[in-house]
């Protein structure tokens, strides 16, 4: 038995900023800030002494890596790139550099490659199928392409190699995206339990914020965005969460405030166009425009969405269907991507075929209002009046605030269709004609052979009807 007393040595030193970031690392947990800052800077002053250690490379390049996505700063990822393929320099592929390949599939999932980042996490996973750092690559990749039920695999597969915060919080996405929501609060509570660090405390606590956000429970998620900010003042997702909460809850000077924070240390495309649409919703027409621009003109890793979503609403659906619809070429075929492609072909005037992508992103299970508002839109053009009217409730029922510029326009359009008819649908009713005088009783003046029936061949699948595809749509 060890007995530092008898041998004369102290307690072994607390680890450094620099080992806790590596210990981090190596748990698949989030280092503090501060502490990933101090690893770069070790490592960088290690490899200019040793220039050929694959290993520290490997480190180097996965820590640009995170510290770019946590700070919405591409910059980092041509730096991390380097370091990964100089990593592979020193040691390649086929003698068992797994670190700098899942630093590769890491770097292509930050940038929003999909493809490249399953290719890699996949032949690290081959390789080693207990590396706990490869399935959050690989479920961020399976979600990123729309294949839900291999990133569910991958969830489960982590969950049996450990039980941390990570695991926790990944088990509550998973959760999430089935609609299961009473169990992904009940995970991501557990992340919260479990968690290592204050970075990772955070982190968990901001997850448990979004669910009570998109549950509708601006209160609540108002107090766990304030729990994680009590933690990392700094944090960028909480500050955006609160910002959310803050102007749902009619506080929008505080919310204008904090998507001022967020945006100085978090500049995501989808934050500046939440931003920019509240500053619209305001009246701050000049700053809405200046957001826009700035989200037009940024360099983003993983902007496709927000941008195209930017054009539907506010700019170019036609260039927003170009862009997504090459998105969507991409095999990049998430919800969230299948969502913003419908609305944007609604916008330019091909509602039938949004429909198609607007019903795949709101079956998949996900609980979204802004989806369900979007297909609620589409259907009323279609003068679908029963689904739209499910749909547009149903948005408002799952999140009554989900945007300061839709939410109105949603409550709008549930007005403006009513209440639902008591008069049964027009090929439900019966035959007009029996009961007019004059009308030939049944069968008398029958179709000669070869007539068409009533309607029949008026329209082929897919012609236009009168009048359809004239109006423009709705949620104007």
């Amino acid at each position: 038995m060890y007995v530092p007393e008898l041998v004369g040595q102290g307690p072994p030193p607390p680890p450094g900023p620099a080992e806790r970031a590596t210990i981090a690392a190596h748990a698949g947990a989030q280092a503090a800030l501060p502490d990933l800052a101090a690893l770069i800077a070790d490592r960088e002053k290690w490899l200019r002494a040793h220039p050929d250690d694959d290993a520290s490379w490997a480190a180097l390049g996965t820590a640009y890596t995170e510290r770019g996505t946590r700070l919405g700063d591409v910059r980092d990822y041509p730096r991390a790139e380097r370091a990964l393929r100089r990593s592979l320099a020193e040691r390649p592929a086929a003698r068992g550099n797994l670190d700098a390949q899942l630093g590769l599939g890491a770097l292509a999932g930050a940038r929003g490659d999909w493809r490249t980042a399953k290719l890699w996490g996949e032949r690290v996973r081959k390789a080693d199928p207990k590396r706990r750092p490869v399935y959050p690559v690989l479920i961020d990749a399976y979600n990123g392409l729309g294949e839900y039920k291999a990133a569910q695999k991958a969830v489960e597969s982590l969950e049996g190699l450990h039980a941390g915060a990570l695991t926790r919080s990944r088990a509550a996405e998973s959760f999430r995206d089935r609609g299961w929501r009473e169990d992904a609060d009940a995970a991501a509570q557990d992340a919260v339990a479990l968690a290592e660090t204050e970075a990772e405390k955070a982190a968990s606590l901001a997850r448990l914020g979004d669910l009570a956000w998109e549950r509708g429970e601006p209160e609540e998620a108002l107090s766990r965005f304030g729990a994680a900010l009590r933690l990392v003042r700094d944090h960028g997702p909480s500050l955006a969460g609160r910002a959310r909460a803050l102007a749902a809850l009619g506080r929008t000077e505080e919310a204008l405030r904090d998507w001022r924070a967020a945006l100085a240390r978090l500049p995501l495309p989808e934050y500046v166009l939440e931003a920019g649409e509240l500053h619209e919703s305001l009246g701050l027409d000049g700053d809405a425009r200046a957001l826009y621009e700035r989200l037009r003109t940024g360099t983003w890793a993983r902007g496709e969405v927000a941008l195209g979503l930017l054009d539907a609403d506010h700019g170019d659906p036609a260039a927003a269907v170009r862009r997504l619809r090459a998105e969507w070429a991409r095999g990049h075929r998430s919800v969230a991507v299948a969502d913003a492609l419908g609305w944007a072909l609604h916008w330019s005037g091909e509602s039938k075929e949004a429909l198609e992508y607007a019903k795949r992103a709101t079956d998949e299970g996900l609980r979204s209002a802004l989806f369900a508002y979007h297909r609620g839109e589409i259907e009323r053009t279609l003068e679908q009046s029963g689904p739209a009217r499910r749909h547009l409730a149903e948005a408002l029922r799952i999140n009554p605030a989900f945007s300061p510029l839709l939410a109105p326009k949603a409550q709008e359009a549930v007005a403006a269709l009513g209440e639902p008819s008591d008069e049964l649908p027009k090929e439900l009713r019966p035959r007009e004609a029996a009961s007019k005088p004059g009308a030939k009783p049944d069968g008398e003046g029958a179709a000669k052979p070869g007539a068409k029936p009533d309607g029949e061949g008026a329209a082929k699948p897919g012609a236009k009807t009168d009048g359809e595809g004239a109006a423009k749509p709705s949620g104007a």
